[in-house]
């Protein structure tokens, strides 16, 4: 079974109550919800976690070498400022996409930069929640499609 990690960054513990012309009516837990739904359809184990400290989400970044087939992250404020999460990812090596609520490009000049889609396997931004599910098909399509080791470290065979 694929088991997948599934990180928020800052500020979005906030969400239904912050900005919602920018980041919609839906809470955190609604869209953890939704992903749990539908990893249950994909037959994929998840582990969600949120935290307002870049420190922490580095840490989970880095225990997910261990045990973990890819990583779904929105990484929120630190899209633009943290090198620390980009070299994190960059570390464990593993298939990540990257996940904004809204459309990053169509924003303030300061967050159109992201550190890390250098390192992502793709970016989602501007599908509203929607976005996580997207991320979490096409992540499990691209690891499902590429032989990925499983977690004892032998490959799997690829399905197609």
């Amino acid at each position: 079974m694929l088991r997948i990690l599934v990180l928020h960054g800052p500020n979005l513990n906030l969400l239904g109550n912050r900005e919602e012309s920018i980041y919609g009516t839906e809470t955190l837990a609604m869209i953890d919800s939704s992903l749990n739904k539908l990893s249950v359809e994909l037959g994929v184990e998840l582990v969600i976690h949120q935290s307002n400290l870049e420190g922490e989400l580095v840490n989970w970044i880095q225990e997910a070498r261990h045990g973990y087939h890819g990583i779904i992250i929105n990484p929120a404020a630190y899209t633009h400022t943290s090198v620390a999460i980009r070299d994190a990812l960059a570390a464990v090596n593993l298939p990540t996409v990257e996940v904004h609520l809204s459309n990053i490009y169509r924003r303030e000049e300061f967050r159109q930069h992201s550190y890390v889609s250098g390192v992502a396997l793709g970016q989602i931004s501007g599908f509203g929640s929607d976005g996580y599910r997207l991320a979490l098909r096409g992540l499990c399509e691209h690891i499902s499609g590429s032989g990925a080791k499983d977690l004892s470290g032998s490959h799997r065979a690829a399905s197609g």
